[in-house]
């Protein structure tokens, strides 16, 4: 991934972000902010087989950075496609992040993401917010 300004975020005062992420090759583009001792991942694009090892390192550098017991967010409203793999990375690093105190959270807009997590039996694992804000918060 080369660095890009692939989103136009606005930042808290006591935010700052890490990485500007883009892989052209794969479609998958991320920013990375810190806020506190919560992470968030902003994330657009595709995420299929073609890009599960961009992804799965995308997110465990992310939640490397989140000091427990703080926030890993990664906010999703921005991806075109998640495939199954996706979705199996995503419940790993959740399964990761609570062994170190820090709780995933997904933000999406999609109920096809919502309805995913829930018949999969990932909502404990995974619970889904409609904005970073409220992630943050809850």
């Amino acid at each position: 991934m080369t660095d890009s300004a692939s989103f136009g975020t606005s930042s808290p005062a006591d935010s700052y972000i890490v990485s500007q992420d883009s892989d052209t090759q794969s479609g998958l583009r991320a920013i990375t902010e810190c806020t506190g001792s919560s992470v968030v991942v902003h994330v657009g694009g595709d995420i299929d087989a073609s890009n599960q090892t961009i992804w799965q390192h995308l997110l465990s550098q992310g939640a490397a950075r989140a000091v427990a017991p703080g926030l890993f967010v990664i906010d999703v409203r921005e991806l075109d496609f998640m495939g199954s793999r996706g979705y199996a990375v995503l419940a790993h690093e959740a399964a990761q992040c609570r062994v170190r105190g820090i709780d995933l959270r997904l933000v999406t807009s999609q109920a096809i993401v919502a309805r995913t997590i829930a018949k999969c039996g990932l909502r404990p694992l995974l619970p889904t917010y409609t904005t970073v804000e409220t992630a943050l918060a809850g």
